[in-house]
């Protein structure tokens, strides 16, 4: 699975993108979300308002409980400010 993160997860994970192998109990963007948690420390804090972040799959914008396949691509966006 490729991923593709964005500004403050970006720079909390220290890398833009990564390309990983999909745990067979992970089949949601939630479940993604809470795997890489577990990935150490920067994952931790890039993801611990995971109920905020914003995520596309395959380039599409999607809710927490997509289902997702090791083929997907998945980009993962912080919670837009704006003023």
């Amino acid at each position: 699975m490729n991923l593709i993160y964005f500004a403050y997860i970006r720079e909390s994970i220290g890398k833009s993108s990564e390309t990983i192998d999909l745990p067979d109990d992970v089949d949601t963007v939630n479940g993604l979300l809470k795997h890489l948690e577990t990935k150490g420390d920067n994952y931790k804090t890039a993801f611990a308002q995971s109920d905020l972040i914003r995520v596309a799959v395959n380039e599409e914008y999607v809710s927490l409980d997509r289902k997702i396949t090791g083929s997907d691509e998945i980009a993962i966006f912080p919670p837009m400010t704006g003023g």
